[in-house]
């Protein structure tokens, strides 16, 4: 005797045969994404495929739930809300990229104000360094060492009184003696006396850049100036002609 289903026409033994297929639904599932991904990584198309294929491979005597069927829906759709979010953002972050890269080639030959101790200086030029330095107490005294790259003194500036904040120095580009240098890098080292002794200060110098490196990760750009190396582009004070 036989008991069979009035809405399939399949005996109990063929709806059990049926439902053997699902021992190898792993398989499939496993087949269906190495088929579309290529790889063990899953993408949207790949997870659909495999919705589909635990759709076809299900036990007829007990059918994917409804709310587990909703579920995997919705992750289907938060997962093609993510793709598209991701493309978005990387189109954003090459555009970005792209602009930047744009702003940063126009600086190529041109001067910028960057914090440092050291300077290029052609003196034959004719052209006077403006530098700048910063006092932190006000009615200071502060003074500008100049030495070459020697490491010999070949200049000392005195600024006089000064208020606090940034005070701007110049260099001839001669030595104590009135004689004109060669050019060169040189290190300005600037300092302020008090009644303890003397106090370190920043200086400002102008450099030119040379070329432009771009980050192939998306880093900082930098700037790679004429006799002081590179730098970041976020370091850039001011920007002159």
């Amino acid at each position: 005797m036989s008991v069979t289903d009035s809405t399939s026409g399949l005996t109990l033994n063929q709806v059990l045969a049926n439902s053997a297929q699902t021992a190898t639904t792993d398989n499939s599932l496993a087949a269906a994404s190495k088929a579309v991904s290529g790889s063990s990584s899953l993408g949207k198309d790949a997870f659909l495929q495999l919705l589909v294929t635990q759709l076809k491979n299900q036990n007829p005597l007990d059918p994917q739930d409804n709310t587990a069927f909703v579920a995997q829906l919705a992750q289907f759709s938060s997962l093609e809300g993510i793709t598209t979010l991701n493309d978005t953002v990387n189109s954003i972050s090459g555009n970005f990229q792209s602009s930047q890269a744009l702003q940063a080639s126009s600086l190529v030959g041109r001067s910028v104000i960057v914090q440092t101790s050291e300077a290029y200086v052609d003196p034959a030029s004719g052209k006077a360094f403006n530098g700048t330095v910063v006092v932190a107490d006000a009615n200071s005294t502060p003074t500008v060492t100049i030495t070459n790259a020697d490491g010999e003194v070949v200049r000392t500036l005195d600024l006089g009184t000064q208020q606090a904040g940034n005070s701007e120095f110049t260099w001839d580009g001669k030595d104590d003696e009135g004689v004109l240098l060669d050019k060169g890098s040189y290190t300005f080292t600037a300092a302020s006396k008090t009644d303890t002794g003397s106090t370190a200060l920043t200086t400002y110098l102008p450099a030119t850049v040379n070329s432009v490196t771009l980050s192939k990760t998306g880093g900082e750009i930098m700037l790679n100036l004429a006799g002081l190396g590179s730098i970041g582009m976020s370091k850039v004070q001011t920007i002159g002609l």
